[in-house]
């Protein structure tokens, strides 16, 4: 669904925000991460490869739904632009939030996540697996409302080039702009893996559906952001990036021990089947060990 023509129209700006940002990191006397950003970099260019394979595909699913529409939208007035930007963010804001809370599509979403530090060179690290986490069927009702899978493409990939912006740690808060508006502070929440800023601000463009369902978070000066990945060690290998998620649920579903050991590590919450794991080891030694429950 992402309108890779749009990505390279813009690839120019995108260089020169990457390398204005490097520019900016020196004369402030900062350390720029050079290292994780060639990385991106890299994954960058196997996502667009990747994409490039698999986007006929994609859009041969996207025209099948679009065909069960009961009326087609002729995006031929202004209120239809409108109506489908509210709905792709609307559609993207519940996306972003599943690819958080359930860990089939935690395992490609995490891959976005995986920097341990926040920077433009980092925005469009992005999985090769998102097919398989089944994140598009997210935008099925809108192409059977009658929106055109062409017009959904487009506001889409606008959604994400709007995005670039909000990956840098140079850009302090912006006043009112942060009531409706995502912003890089509000991305950088997204991004922090302090307790109080997990799973916060799933907003693309805007944050108002953040406000209204319940997963808003300020960035706080007393709580700087730490960045990375819950529980993995930094790491400057693609294929492990790519991967590590997918490899970790299969080993655990080789010790599921249940139906719904296999519904936890699949469709739970990411981190849920690990405490599960650990409550049932807890259980186990305290059974085998009378004298220390008699103690």
């Amino acid at each position: 669904m992402l309108d890779l023509k749009i990505a390279y129209i813009a690839l120019p700006l995108i260089i020169a925000m990457i390398y204005s940002e490097i520019f900016l990191y020196k004369k402030r006397g900062l350390a720029f991460p050079h290292q994780e950003a060639w990385v991106s970099v890299g994954m960058t260019i196997i996502f667009q490869i990747v994409t490039r394979v698999t986007a006929p595909f994609m859009s041969s699913i996207n025209r099948h739904v679009f065909e069960l529409r009961p009326q087609t939208i002729g995006m031929d007035r202004v209120w239809h632009w409108v109506a489908l930007f509210f709905l792709v963010e609307f559609f993207y804001y519940w996306q972003h939030r599943a690819m958080h809370g359930i860990r089939w599509g935690w395992a490609s979403h995490s891959v976005h996540h995986s920097p341990e530090t926040i920077t433009f060179s980092g925005a469009y690290r992005l999985s090769i697996t998102q097919m398989l986490s089944l994140i598009f069927i997210f935008f099925f009702p809108i192409y059977a409302m009658g929106f055109p899978p062409e017009a959904v493409g487009l506001v889409y990939s606008l959604n994400l080039m709007y995005q670039f912006w909000l990956h840098t740690a140079l850009i302090p808060k912006l006043g009112w702009f942060e009531w409706i508006f995502n912003t890089p502070s509000h991305h950088r929440v997204h991004h922090a893996i302090n307790p109080i800023y997990l799973d916060k601000n799933h907003g693309g463009v805007l944050i108002i559906f953040d406000r209204l369902f319940g997963t808003y978070q300020e960035e706080l000066a007393s709580e700087p952001c730490r960045y990375g990945l819950v529980g993995r060690e930094r790491s400057l290998n693609p294929l492990k990036i790519f991967f590590q998620e997918w490899v970790s649920l299969v080993r655990n579903l080789g010790q599921a021990e249940s139906l719904r050991d296999i519904y936890l590590i699949t469709l739970g919450a990411p981190g849920e089947f690990a405490k599960v794991k650990q409550q049932r080891a807890a259980l186990r030694d305290g059974s085998s060990s009378p004298v220390q429950e008699s103690a």
